[in-house]
């Protein structure tokens, strides 16, 4: 497994999987999405439940971070082991018209509620990344920072992180000219040139700013 990463602050560890284990809870799933902050495309969330081996945080599961510390190519990577390792890999995406419509938070939690139900077999447990889901009635706990110090939630974070990031090359090909394939559509400098440039496209989140600022207003009002 290539070590191909920046330097981190923190490293995940399983103390919250290995307490649930204790507890009687056998498939513990952890939950993060990818994608709230961009200003184009869906929001994509994981459930990913890791088998009890990976507690041990032995071998590829050791380079388990939250997404963001990773290179790409050390996320693609394990993405891949994750796959592989896994008791279950769910996922959920939501598209950019839910989140103009419902907004940003309930988009996420329908992503995570999606991800969940996409699961192959039912958890026992949930371990979700800040948010909590009341409408769901596995037991749960939300961590904050969750995805840089548990590591089912960190795992979760790289499957949802590296199939968002794969949308949004697809997308580059559909719209050319906001770099989709580069910034995957947050809002970098270059990005943001592009839409003073061309305006907005088909899959930019017309509630979000500086987009709603380059709509005219009938379009807003629809």
């Amino acid at each position: 497994m290539p070590r191909e990463s920046r330097p981190l602050v923190g490293v995940p560890n399983a103390s919250e999987e290995l307490a649930l284990l204790a507890d009687g809870y056998g498939r513990v799933a952890g939950l993060d999405e990818a994608g709230r902050g961009c200003l184009a495309g869906p929001v994509v969330a994981a459930a990913v439940i890791l088998p009890h081996s990976a507690y041990s945080l032995q071998g590829s599961m050791a380079e388990v971070r939250d997404s963001k510390m990773l290179l790409p190519s050390v996320r693609e990577s394990l993405f891949e082991e994750i796959r592989c390792q896994a008791v279950g890999v769910g996922v959920g995406v939501v598209s950019h018209h839910y989140i103009d419509e419902y907004g940003i938070v309930p988009a996420t939690k329908l992503a995570m509620l999606a991800a969940i139900c996409n699961l192959p077999v039912l958890p026992d447990y949930l371990l979700i990344d800040y948010l909590s889901l009341p409408s769901v009635v596995v037991p749960q706990k939300p961590i904050v920072h969750g995805d840089a110090i548990c590591l089912s939630i960190a795992a979760a974070s790289i499957v949802a992180k590296v199939i968002r990031d794969h949308l949004m090359v697809e997308q580059d090909v559909c719209y050319p000219g906001y770099g989709f394939a580069r910034n995957k559509g947050y809002g970098t400098p270059s990005h943001l040139d592009s839409l003073r440039q061309l305006g907005p496209c088909a899959i930019h989140r017309r509630t979000f700013a500086p987009v709603n600022c380059l709509f005219p207003l009938q379009d807003q009002l629809l």
